[in-house]
């Protein structure tokens, strides 16, 4: 499998390209309740254990090497760092979860932010749960599904650094990806597949993102 499963319109690609290329701002980073911004707007959230290659993900979406930080130390996101795309949206890269070797009174306080936000955030048009392609749903993974279903806060599943794992064991995770989120009342059914390095997925996962926005865009009234 050397394709992205998301369908994908050219027009909605070149929207989605548009976009991400235009201004990326850092507004804030959150460590508590206390120090999230105010709800408006449409938030887009990305969460994943740590060492998933969430912020190379980012950065690759965006085209900037540096916008969320990365790290060959897990864990390193250690709060809620929001960014205004473009005007459009606020994106926002959530704190990795299940590195074991950090303190366990840090790993609380993180996933005590991670559900507060979840649970509390009326404008999270949705989270895009990335699992690493080379191992696939894991436990702790299954924790996060649980609490997004609990919540009723729309999320899909993105597989990530497909570049480093063989077609047919790609193809075993993508399909055993899917049968996992089969039963999952809010789990959009297309897991899609990325690689930061190489830019697979990246163009689909973008569009996938404009057409997102434009379901969530508020009703025009006639005059």
């Amino acid at each position: 499998m050397t394709e992205s499963p998301i369908p994908a319109d050219p027009d909605d690609i070149e929207t989605g390209r548009k976009l991400f290329a235009g201004e990326a701002t850092f507004l804030r980073g959150a460590a508590d309740l206390d120090g999230l911004p105010p709800m408006k707007g449409i938030e887009i959230a990305f969460a994943g254990r740590s060492n998933v290659g969430k912020s190379s993900l980012v950065n690759g979406l965006t085209g900037r090497k540096a916008l969320a930080r990365t790290s060959n130390t897990p864990g390193r996101t250690q709060e809620l760092n929001f960014f205004d795309i473009g005007g459009a949206f606020t994106l926002v890269d959530m704190p990795g979860y299940g590195y074991a070797a950090a303190p366990e009174a840090k790993v609380k306080a993180w996933t005590q932010l991670i559900k507060a936000y979840l649970r509390g955030r009326s404008n999270l048009a949705r989270v895009y749960v990335l699992v690493d392609s080379r191992h696939g749903l894991k436990a702790v993974d299954m924790t996060i599904l649980d609490m997004l279903d609990e919540t009723a806060v729309s999320y899909q599943i993105v597989l990530t650094k497909a570049d480093s794992v063989k077609a047919t064991a790609l193809e075993a995770v993508h399909k055993a990806t899917v049968a996992a989120l089969a039963r999952r009342p809010a789990a959009f059914p297309i897991v899609a597949i990325t690689a930061s390095r190489t830019g697979l997925g990246m163009p689909e996962l973008r569009a996938a993102i404009v057409r997102l926005l434009a379901e969530r865009a508020p009703p025009v009234r006639s005059a």
